[in-house]
């Protein structure tokens, strides 16, 4: 079973808005008291790459594509994280991931938990 499972991704218009949710599967103490959560993308042809964390404190990071489009947020009594996603452009098409690991950052090899990923799809 996986610790993380995603949900909230479909079809989109340019422009439109979408929010990504994520739910831990498994209630470890690792997860409720790791230092940072994570959205990851995967786009199409490209590798994969950060597009916001959230600390244990709530302080956040996001990547300067998605800056002032998209906001992350947490839930810590449910251990839920989520990502509401506007004006959204064709080159946000990926499929997208949430992580959970100790040190922050956009190196995905500090995240040592993940979900199955979402498809978000934006259109002209």
């Amino acid at each position: 079973q996986e610790p993380l499972m995603e949900s909230g991704g479909g079809s989109v218009q340019a422009g439109g808005s979408l929010r990504l949710a994520c739910a831990a599967s498994v209630d470890t103490c690792y997860i409720r008291f790791n230092y940072y959560m994570a959205w990851f993308r995967h786009p199409p042809g490209k590798e994969r790459e950060g597009v916001a964390t959230i600390a244990l404190n709530d302080t956040t990071l996001y990547a300067d594509y998605v800056k002032g489009r998209f906001t992350i947020s947490k839930d810590k009594s449910k251990i839920s994280l989520y990502l509401q996603m506007s004006s959204l452009k064709p080159s946000d098409t990926a499929m997208y991931y949430c992580a959970v690991g100790p040190w922050g950052g956009f190196d995905s090899r500090q995240y040592m938990y993940w979900g199955q990923g979402t498809q978000v799809t934006v259109s002209e």
